[in-house]
């Protein structure tokens, strides 16, 4: 008899989850982590009373009302709501697209007048059935907010020229001919009081984690040890990239304390021109304090740029890059997968996929259920 039933490899949200059902119902679980810390890209650290969000900001939002209860039992969620805010050479506009955007762009004052603006650029633009992202953008709120808003901010995030980008990148894009500054069409919204770290460690509590530990350096004597195996790591680096790297963007970030009350007012602000090397500045105290000006008690701030770049081995990879070259690969690495029935792939690595947080939890809770035949 092994000594533990489950070694789940990362600590971050799927490995948490997982592992909290697990406990739940008497099995033995053990946690790794190659970190020095559990939360993985979710992790918060309190600097000077604000919880900085290290690996970039996360905002939890969800239909799922039995992920919000679920999330729910291991934090209390302020009410912080997404209104990001576009910066394009100077000038300010209202994230998401919406009557401010449209009044600041063009003048119109309702939404019939924007209506008609955006419906005479998409037909002066003839685009048929979008191909790319450049194609879709345009069809969805016209060339003026294509050209200020999106083409600068998705060409920095990703790479690549917007029309070498699939057009499915872009079907979220929010656009609204209301006032509403709400980013998210999400019943549920808020962010962990206490930061994403605690709420993960209240996940983890009573179960063993083991940080510093890097499973594929030694997977033999780790698989020694349990009966299954719950991996989230990268499935291209669990296979030794056999039959090459998936591709992946990735993040660095240039974070100060500045000694300053307020630094821009606002969690989130996008820079849209190409001409500006980061895609956009948090600044951390507002998704604490939300629309209360209490953040500003406070004598410090810490604000954080971003970066976007190709993701190359020893950075940490953030979004998939799922065009078609890397979804065959994928697929093929999945083959892989299904020859290892001791090893479950879970987690926006282990299945290469973007995932926001609701997406991470419903997914492993769906696993456990699979698992262990309830929820607990």
């Amino acid at each position: 008899m092994k000594a533990y039933d489950y070694l789940i490899v990362g600590a971050g949200l799927y490995g948490a989850v997982f592992a909290q059902q697990a406990k739940a119902q008497g099995k033995r679980a053990l946690v790794i982590d190659k970190r020095p810390h559990v939360a993985g890209n979710i992790y918060t650290e309190n600097v000077q009373g604000i919880h900085v969000h290290k690996y970039g900001a996360h905002i939890f939002h969800t239909n799922d009302e039995e992920v919000w209860v679920y999330a729910n039992r291991f934090a209390r969620f302020n009410r912080y709501t997404n209104s990001p805010v576009a910066n394009y050479k100077g000038e300010l506009f209202s994230l998401p697209f919406n009557m401010y955007t449209f009044n600041k762009m063009w003048g119109v004052v309702t939404p019939a007048q924007a209506m008609e603006k955006i419906e005479a650029q998409k037909k002066e633009a003839g685009i048929q059935e979008p191909k790319n992202l450049e194609e879709q953008a345009i069809s969805l709120v016209g060339k003026d907010i294509f050209e200020k808003l999106v083409k600068g901010y998705t060409e920095k995030q990703w790479g690549r020229d917007c029309r070498d980008l699939p057009a499915f990148i872009i079907k979220r894009l929010p656009v609204r001919f209301t006032f509403d500054n709400n980013y998210f069409n999400a019943l549920y919204q808020g962010i962990p009081m206490g930061g994403y770290t605690r709420m993960v460690e209240n996940m983890l509590e009573g179960v063993e984690v083991r940080l510093n530990q890097d499973y594929l350096s030694d997977r033999t004597a780790w698989d020694a040890l349990a009966d299954k195996v719950i991996y989230t790591g990268p499935i291209d680096a669990f296979f030794g990239y056999q039959l090459g790297n998936l591709e992946y963007r990735s993040i660095r970030f240039e974070t100060e304390t500045l000694a300053m009350p307020n630094y821009q007012g606002n969690a989130v602000v996008n820079y849209t021109d190409r001409e500006t090397p980061y895609t956009r500045v948090i600044e951390h105290k507002w998704f604490q304090f939300g629309k209360d000006d209490q953040g500003s008690d406070l004598p410090a701030t810490v604000i954080s740029k971003e970066f976007s770049s190709e993701w190359k081995p020893g950075d940490e990879p953030y979004y998939p890059v799922n065009d078609e070259k890397n979804a065959q690969r994928f697929q093929q690495y999945k083959a892989l997968a299904a020859q290892q029935p001791q090893v479950i792939f879970g987690g926006r690595l282990g299945e290469y996929k973007y995932y926001d947080m609701d997406q991470v939890i419903a997914s492993a809770l769906g696993k456990a259920k699979d698992e262990l035949g309830k929820l607990l």
